[in-house]
């Protein structure tokens, strides 16, 4: 735990450092805008709410990794986002209202934040409920649902990043691009997505040797899953 705060606070000041020396060197400053993606509350119930915990943050993470398929907008890293949350004392299950988007959004300098909730029940149905709020207004500036089986769970994922760029008037993906990650995502089986969830969860709470357990148990289901792949090499460093 202590490892990852130390490395999430240097990559804090490293992103410090980086624009004022951008700026001290004359080079024109990044202007793209700033989107962070809080951790999702958790409306599964019964033993289905534990089932599915893990994807409270694993959503968080695959979406904002769609997100940043978009080279026109930046997306804070999930490290930052944590270690701000940690300095603000608030616990992994403190559900996530728009008052606390928009005091963390302003502590990260994010012009919007989004958050939400999810909802799997035991035959597979899904339901994922997001909204974005203007960190400078307060207001709630998009609101979105996608419905679908457990199946279909990346597709789902996908298919909402593409739509909130669209709903919050963000600059536009590329269609080769967007395209091309939608086709990975119809690649990657839900069990693969749930284990990547929950290895995300514990790195994010420190225990890295758990976390590169199930990144390998990922990529022993489904090989070709890159962001496995990049969090596996990761997790390995945090041992």
């Amino acid at each position: 735990m202590r490892r990852a705060m130390i490395r999430s606070t240097m990559m804090a000041a490293g992103a410090l450092i980086a624009v004022v020396a951008g700026s001290a060197a004359g080079q024109e400053p990044d202007t793209r805008p700033m989107v962070a993606v809080m951790h999702f509350n958790n409306g599964a119930v019964g033993r289905w709410h534990q089932e599915y915990d893990a994807l409270r943050i694993g959503i968080a993470d695959l979406l904002q990794t769609e997100l940043a398929a978009n080279e026109a907008i930046r997306v804070v890293e999930r490290d930052q986002l944590v270690h701000v949350m940690r300095e603000q004392d608030l616990n992994a299950t403190e559900r996530v209202d728009r008052e606390t988007a928009v005091r963390l959004g302003r502590l990260l300098g994010a012009h919007h934040m989004i958050f939400g909730s999810f909802v799997i029940d035991g035959r597979g149905a899904m339901r994922i409920d997001v909204r974005a709020v203007d960190t400078e207004t307060s207001e709630i500036v998009y609101v979105e649902t996608v419905s679908d089986r457990n199946d279909n769970f990346m597709v789902a994922i996908s298919r909402l990043a593409g739509r909130m760029n669209q709903g919050m008037q963000l600059p536009a993906v590329e269609r080769q691009v967007r395209e091309a990650r939608n086709d990975k995502a119809k690649q990657v089986p839900f069990k693969a997505a749930l284990l990547y969830a929950r290895a995300v969860a514990d790195e994010t709470n420190g225990n890295w040797e758990r976390a590169a357990e199930q990144y390998r148990a990922v990529l022993a289901e489904f090989p070709d899953y890159e962001p496995a792949q990049k969090a596996l090499a990761r997790a390995k460093q945090g041992l």
